[in-house]
């Protein structure tokens, strides 16, 4: 019992970390592989000391990985299960958006 709640713990703080909007879009860069901040800054837009901050908060959290190559530093995301969790919710809120939208069609079209 113990070791759930440890386990929940860890998994609250890894969602925590992924709840930044802009730590969702360097994920989605990731998802083809790895990458430079510069390259991130470049497709994300958004200053290089944003970019570095959410890289070193998802790296902290094992979330993403680096590799050294002579004076670049590379970003990849560590498990690509992340990935698929990350598509999944992607999935299911599109879900929800749907079905709103075709509640709401129903309730416009019988006024």
């Amino acid at each position: 019992m113990k070791q759930d709640k440890t386990l929940f713990d860890l998994q609250s703080e890894v969602c925590k970390t992924l709840s930044s909007p802009k730590r969702l879009e360097i994920l989605n860069a990731l998802k083809e592989g790895e990458k430079t901040v510069t390259e991130l800054v470049d497709i994300l837009g958004v200053p290089k000391a944003n970019v570095s901050q959410h890289l070193a908060v998802m790296r902290h959290r094992g979330i993403l990985r680096t590799r050294r190559d002579g004076v670049n530093i590379f970003y990849s995301v560590a498990n690509a299960k992340v990935i698929q969790a990350c598509i999944l919710m992607r999935e299911v809120l599109t879900e929800q958006m749907q079905e709103k939208s075709r509640l709401i069609d129903i309730v416009t079209k019988s006024q």
